[in-house]
């Protein structure tokens, strides 16, 4: 007989929890993920014959309640959107307050300070932290906060009067400048709400120093994620040429310059990044070995080609080219096109690493656009390791959507 632990319904279990919240009912069957512990519920779930949505105002609290009254757990709810719902307690936790908040920050920073030697990194990363729709990186005493759903947004001074007693940081910088509040029907912004915020600040990765701007710079200003294949990265460089594609302000780069690099190639759409990427460069001490190139990563590669440059190593990491599920065919061919283009560049018995953040694209569906780009460019193709992203983005087991960056580390033969 099949044994499982998914989360059941317990009328006992929850009877310390009833409250006045006003309940969201689902329809029949549709409690399945919600018992295997996902925590979004989707409109076309909601009974909205015994719960109509256009009740709820965007952020109201509310108990959540299968077909047959029993009690899933506690949300916040948005009438607006497709994820009508977040679940942020299973019920012992009925209402979302700052002693809640403060606990899951207190919980996500113990993690971080045991794995990391520097406080650079992410602190909370949304529902895997139990946070849904709050994510707050640090750099060193400024924490930068992006909230991206309207119940967050409610909460937004109790988020940061919790991080300033949790965390006790220097500066708090909110970047709700993110396309998703949109989405939620909420404001576009950025704002300063503790202390001053530095035109630049210094970040350390993997014993490589950076300075960012918070301010004006992609996301948060950085990406902590791939953290561990920059690591892995660096035992491949030593006296190698490197090109970094997509490198923003050199994370890839500098960290192979760090590692022993002979010479590193940056290229990106931004010369204003690329800028930073040369005084990063001088900031670890390797200026004369860095060159820049703007442009688009695609006519850049092809330029490569037609000059005849090769490299020892070709870093991919690129934007999300699928956002949206109905981008996937056009997104696996920018994939495939820009993996050919790169292995073009590629000395035999060099390194290509390929990397997506795209949530839309598996791993699996990445190595078939890595493998058809190898076959067309006639070159042989061995992966040698298999990246994935860091500690501080921990996967939540019951949502795939958090797991979402996947990095092939590829050596590259000679044409067969």
């Amino acid at each position: 007989m099949a044994c499982s632990h998914d989360m059941k319904p317990n009328q006992q279990e929850y009877a310390v929890t009833s409250s006045l919240l006003p309940e969201l009912r689902l329809k029949k069957n549709e409690a399945r993920r919600l018992q295997a512990g996902h925590l979004w519920i989707y409109s076309n779930e909601v009974d909205t014959k015994a719960t109509p949505l256009k009740q709820f105002q965007a952020g109201d609290e509310v108990k959540v309640v299968n077909d047959r009254g029993q009690t899933m757990g506690f949300a916040y709810v948005n009438p607006k959107t497709l994820i009508c719902a977040r679940i942020y307690s299973y019920g012992l936790h009925k209402t979302l307050d700052q002693t809640v908040i403060s606990e899951r920050i207190a919980n996500a920073l113990h993690w971080r300070e045991q794995q990391f030697e520097q406080p650079c990194y992410r602190l909370i990363y949304g529902e895997s932290d139990a946070l849904p729709g709050l994510v707050v990186d640090r750099f060193f005493d400024t924490l930068v906060v992006q909230i991206t759903t309207a119940g967050m947004e409610n909460l937004k001074q109790e988020i940061i009067a919790a991080l300033t007693e949790t965390v006790q940081p220097q500066a708090i910088l909110l970047r709700n400048d993110s396309p998703a509040r949109e989405l939620e029907g909420l404001p576009i912004y950025t704002e300063t709400v503790l202390g001053e915020v530095q035109e630049t600040v210094s970040l350390i990765e993997n014993n490589t120093h950076f300075e960012i701007s918070l301010q004006s710079g992609q996301k948060t200003g950085w990406y902590y994620d791939h953290r561990l294949n920059r690591l892995q990265l660096q035992k491949y460089v030593k006296d190698k040429r490197v090109l970094d594609v997509f490198s923003y302000v050199g994370a890839w780069g500098m960290q192979a310059l760090q590692a022993g690099a002979a010479h590193v190639t940056c290229t990106d759409a931004s010369a204003r990044f690329l800028e930073q990427a040369q005084k990063n460069a001088e900031l670890n001490h390797r200026s004369d070995d860095l060159s820049i190139v703007a442009g688009d990563a695609f006519d850049v590669l092809k330029e490569f080609k037609q000059q005849g440059k090769t490299f020892d190593v070709v870093v991919l990491d690129p934007p999300a080219f699928i956002k949206r599920r109905k981008d996937f065919k056009e997104g696996c061919q920018a994939y495939e096109r820009i993996n050919r283009l790169a292995m073009q560049l590629i000395e035999d018995g060099g390194l290509l690493v390929s990397a997506s953040c795209s949530y839309h694209l598996p791993a699996d569906q990445l190595r078939n656009e890595i493998r058809r780009a190898a076959r067309k460019s006639r070159r042989f193709l061995q992966i040698v390791e298999q990246g994935h992203q860091g500690l501080d983005h921990p996967v939540h087991p019951a949502m795939p959507e958090t797991d979402y960056l996947k990095a092939f580390f590829c050596r590259i033969g000679g044409n067969i």
